[in-house]
């Protein structure tokens, strides 16, 4: 039987999610399976609608070699495994002869630890361990939450936090969970046989297909013990995030809190000499914490030195004092013990790393005073932390990533300002087409989009409104949302580039068009607040950052999406002003590559919010004059859809009051 050819396999697999061919899904899976026979390296942007999924999973299935798939987002991650990876297993079958086995695999910290479920929790203060189930009082909320997981524990068949629903607290879920630093490893721990992250892993090993996120991806790439299987593809969905969360995985914190923690339970299992050793170091790094302005630390202070080195020596002493002794008054010792470990070497870790000061590194105090919003975990911790990040990935990801298999990377926003060299570089990628020993071949293939976007969508400009000023009143940028809001009848998705912006502008707003029902980012979860505002075309909703990239809504409920202003980075934001000094000092335009590279990534997935599908009409409002006015204006500009252009305030108001009466009428008729 002659091998299927790439078009039949692509065919069957979208007949059977039900879905149309697109153009550019054709030329993606062409690109993929070349770059997969090359063993060479892809970035492909697909514009929504493509349906990348298909478009990279046909051509991996078919080339038999194993493939993890990593994702940003769980509801991807849930998409492929519930939905696209099932059918087109069994569309493909008949034609491949052979059906390919496909697993999720996450961190340890994302299954439910039986361990803790069923011997109880390690306690700070006191000997042994507490029954977490009976310390909570059950009408409270943290008590109802961990008796739905204790029934849950028992049904669930991986005991994947995400399967829960609805969800529960990060603190209820702390209780019941270990970080892989905290596990005592599946031979020595009574549950080993039945723990769900290990049968996570044997699935996995035996998958055709791995899902996994990007986390998991960077802690296989940095910590160098392998947590992924083998694989010969590695495929990046949502690779607009990876540089993010990879530095996210390779930041370090210390706060006091922490140190504090690993004092108490190191106090348990250390001798005294040792622990009071601890305790004084930790108290010295408190003191210092309390003073502490927030900002970059270009050269560590002396005072900061000593205490850190204090902390480091102490860990040192504690950890080689916990592993050598016994005591068989503690309950459940190897799990107490683990736990202890886990903190002392975690502050240990980081204490050694300030100290040694790598010039690659950049160290700040952070200060929190903020809360976070109602309907969200309380902030991890007040006060001050003082923390540590890579200045770049870069380097890491060309070592790690790019070395002895085919990386895909894919997003509907990889080319910024036309190219894709500033995510390449972002990537350890030097510019498309070098030649060189230690840099990997790559190349950029952009598919397009279904979309009509000159058609579907306007970009405007409120050129005439005065020039953002950082933390300034901005009477008249609220005065324009108004209105804005008023001739699209509602609809408005509303992207504010900081929480206190998002709030100020909804309580204005509310008290002047209580007509329009405002949500606001923080008052409910996420998945409510986006399902509200699905429901009911006079609502908008306003938010931060997760909404950027977040919602998806297609139809009449968001036909205006408003970005408030250029989403620079913060100036006084450490790692971001940082990294762009290195660019400068190296001769670059700091910038360029690192702030405005930062803003058109977000504006570009911003403004994808507008049209999901192919009936969507709508319009994105800048409420800033600079993309008019400035000179890297165009670059901005160069990275959003190719909507139709306009600074015209009466033009647009026109087409929103016309695209609100369209959408009006046909809700009647469906009515």
């Amino acid at each position: 039987m002659t091998k299927p050819s790439l078009p039949e396999l692509l065919h069957a697999a979208v007949t059977a999610v039900g879905g149309t061919e697109r153009p550019g899904q054709v030329t993606m899976a062409e690109a993929v399976a070349e770059a997969i026979d090359d063993a060479s390296h892809l970035l492909v942007q697909a514009g929504t609608g493509t349906g990348k999924s298909l478009g990279y999973l046909v051509p991996a299935l078919a080339q038999g070699e194993r493939v993890v798939v990593a994702t940003a987002t769980l509801a991807l991650q849930r998409q492929l495994v519930e939905r696209d990876l099932p059918r087109t297993v069994e569309a493909l079958h008949p034609l491949l002869r052979r059906r390919p086995e496909f697993a999720m695999l996450k961190g340890r910290s994302n299954y439910v630890c039986l361990h803790r479920l069923h011997e109880g929790v390690p306690q700070d203060e006191e000997e042994g361990l507490f029954d977490q189930f009976e310390a909570a009082a059950p009408t409270s909320k943290l008590g109802q939450d961990l008796l739905r997981l204790r029934d849950w524990a028992d049904e669930t068949e991986n005991g994947d936090r995400d399967d829960l629903t609805p969800g529960v607290s990060d603190r209820a879920w702390s209780q019941v969970s270990v970080s892989s630093r905290e596990c005592l490893g599946a031979t020595k721990c009574a549950y080993g046989a039945e723990c769900f992250a290990e049968m996570a892993r044997e699935r996995a090993k035996l998958a055709d297909v791995v899902v996994t996120n990007h986390a998991l991806l960077a802690i296989d790439a940095i910590e160098g013990a392998p947590v992924l299987p083998q694989h010969e593809v590695l495929i990046v969905d949502e690779a607009h995030e990876l540089v993010s969360r990879v530095t996210g995985v390779a930041t370090g914190e210390l706060t006091p809190g922490q140190v504090n923690r690993a004092v108490r339970r190191a106090a348990k299992l250390a001798d005294e000499k040792a622990a009071d050793q601890l305790q004084t170091a930790a108290e010295g790094f408190e003191r210092l914490m309390e003073l502490a302005l927030p900002g970059r630390l270009e050269e560590i202070p002396e005072d900061l030195g000593y205490a850190l080195m204090a902390l480091r020596d102490a860990c040192r002493t504690v950890i080689s004092a916990i592993g050598g002794t016994r005591d068989k008054s503690v309950q459940d010792e190897d799990a107490v013990r683990k736990q202890a470990l886990a903190s002392v070497e975690s502050v240990h870790d980081v204490a050694e790393r300030i100290t040694n000061g790598s010039e690659w590194d950049v160290v700040w105090y952070e200060r929190h005073e903020r809360h976070e919003p109602r309907g969200q975990a309380a902030y991890r911790h007040s006060g001050a932390s003082l923390r540590v990040a890579p200045m770049s990935v870069s380097g890491l990801l060309r070592e790690k990533l790019f070395s002895d298999r085919s990386v895909v990377l894919t997003s509907a926003t990889l080319k910024l300002g036309g190219d894709f060299n500033g995510v390449g570089a972002s990537l350890g990628l030097g510019p498309e087409g070098t030649e060189g020993d230690d840099l990997p071949q790559w190349k950029g293939v952009d598919v397009g989009s279904p979309f009509d976007y000159p058609r579907q969508g306007i970009l405007y400009v409120a050129k005439h409104l005065a020039r953002p000023a950082r933390d300034g009143d901005r009477a008249d940028m609220l005065d324009e949302l108004t209105e804005l809001i008023q001739a699209a009848g509602g609809r408005t998705l509303g992207l504010f580039s900081s929480m206190r912006a998002a709030q100020l502008a909804a309580e204005e707003l509310r008290s002047r068009i209580p007509e329009y029902p405002i949500l606001l980012q923080g008052e409910e979860t996420l998945g409510e607040l986006i399902k509200n505002f699905a429901a009911d075309p006079r609502t908008c909703l306003f938010g931060t950052l997760s909404l950027w990239q977040g919602v998806d809504v297609p139809g009449p409920s968001c036909q205006l999406v408003v970005m408030d202003k250029i989403p620079f980075p913060r100036p006084d934001d450490p790692l971001m002003s940082a990294r762009q000094k290195a660019v400068e000092d190296a001769g670059g335009n700091g910038f360029m590559a690192v702030a405005a590279t930062h803003a058109a990534l977000l504006m570009a997935q911003g403004a994808g919010r507008l049209v999901r599908a192919t009936g969507d009409r709508g319009v994105v409002a800048v409420l800033d004059q600079r993309l008019a006015t400035a000179r890297y204006g165009s670059y901005l500009k160069a990275s959003l859809p190719d909507f139709w252009f306009t600074t015209d305030r009466n033009q647009v108001r026109k087409s929103l009051a016309a695209i609100d009466a369209a959408a009006g009428q046909a809700e009647s008729r469906a009515d």
